[in-house]
């Protein structure tokens, strides 16, 4: 694969992919344009949020289900430092099925929903069922499709606030990539209180036109190598993109890659047995000092266990480790930048993993799944009806 973005969409056309490589290519200018649009809706948004925010015992639960949890995943440890809020993680699969334990109490909350169509099932329900079950709700919905229906419930719903991503975001591809990046950012940005916002997107967007740039043969390579087994490894923040990034691999190979995802102090704990000789580990290093003592332990465990080229490190650049080291893949431009926002252009490595992977093995990456064993939006979900709890 060339490193220019157009040739990259026309190679991957002719094997069904168009859909899923522009959609990869095309996150670095979305992302410019959804902070764009946060900075001109923010006397809106702060209007919404402020008065939330100055309420101690605000509670904030951040929602979605597969990919659009795991936007909660990697920001929920970002905005519970920076609000000084509980800020909890919970997909809509979990509140459907499990209402009552996730909205036991008392308080006021947020809930934030995240969703690329807002079709799904579980969308709409669980945010029925926060109205219903929790005595102060307000809600804040990221979506990317204006005919979707948690955007049509919302959208003029008192208590509710609508953040509509740009249009082309509203991936036609099977497996969520601009969606699931352009949601993270802008709800990082509404809810962070981040200040230099447009000089921040810059840095992740050029960061991630370089990945772009320079990683797509190496993850031709590598998907032309002959991995059966691919583990994804993330501390705090990062192992909401290491979920991700499992979930991305599964998706666009239709499960013939097995994939897995832990946090590098959690992996020694037994998941490490699922390393073989034909098992790629990808791990995320952690820009944060302290954190990232513990994912370098790690690499050089698994440097010890596995052959080098089987190993990469996706790292910012200028962080204490060695350039020249071929394992680390060194991310430019972004040294400094907490990891939540990281996981932007880190995730980037993952999509073109997950599409140089669907490519080799035969497979059409705008659909996988040709004979709909798995849907673009799930369907077949019954929404059961919640009684009412006994006394």
């Amino acid at each position: 694969m060339s490193g220019h973005p157009e040739l990259f969409v026309d190679r991957s056309a002719r094997q069904g992919g168009e859909a899923t490589a522009r959609e990869i290519a095309q996150q670095p200018g979305v992302w410019r344009e959804v902070e764009r649009m946060v900075t001109s809706r923010r006397d809106e948004i702060d209007a919404f949020i402020g008065p939330l925010m100055e309420r101690q015992e605000l509670r904030i639960v951040l929602t979605g289900a597969g990919t659009s949890a795991f936007v909660g995943e990697i920001l929920a440890p970002a905005l519970s430092r920076r609000t000084r809020r509980r800020v909890d993680a919970v997909a809509t699969t979990g509140i459907v099925s499990n209402p009552r334990e996730h909205f036991a109490g008392d308080g006021p909350t947020l809930l934030v929903s995240f969703a690329r169509s807002g079709n799904s099932p579980e969308s709409a329900a669980a945010t029925e069922l926060a109205d219903r079950l929790l005595p102060e709700c307000h809600q804040l919905v990221l979506t990317c499709d204006r005919k979707g229906r948690l955007y049509e419930k919302h959208a003029n719903s008192a208590g509710s606030f609508v953040l509509l991503m740009p249009e082309a975001t509203n991936d036609q591809g099977f497996a969520m990539t601009s969606s699931f990046t352009s949601m993270t950012l802008a709800a990082y940005l509404a809810l962070g209180g981040v200040t230099g916002s447009g000089e921040l997107v810059g840095r992740l967007a050029t960061a991630a036109e370089g990945v772009l740039a320079t990683r797509q043969e190496g993850t031709q390579k590598l998907a032309s190598s002959g991995y059966e087994r691919v583990v994804y490894l993330g501390s705090g923040p990062l192992k909401g993109l290491a979920h991700e990034s499992s979930l991305k691999l599964l998706e666009l190979t239709a499960g013939d890659i097995v994939t897995y995802f832990e946090s590098p102090l959690g992996f020694r704990h037994g998941p490490k047995s699922i390393i073989d000789d034909r098992t790629l580990a990808v791990l995320y290093v952690s820009g944060d000092p302290y954190t990232r003592k513990y994912d370098l332990d790690l690499l050089a465990e698994l440097k010890r266990s596995m052959p080098s080229e089987s190993i990469i490190a996706v790292a910012a650049a200028g962080a204490d480790q060695v350039a020249d080291d071929p394992i680390f893949w060194l991310v430019e431009g972004v040294g400094g930048v907490e990891d939540a926002a990281l996981a932007l252009p880190f995730v980037v490595v993952a999509q073109l993993l997950g599409l140089c992977f669907s490519l080799d093995l035969g497979y059409t990456p705008d659909n996988p799944f040709p004979n709909r064993e798995v849907n673009r939006v799930v369907q077949g979900v019954s929404i059961h009806p919640l009684p009412q709890e006994s006394s």
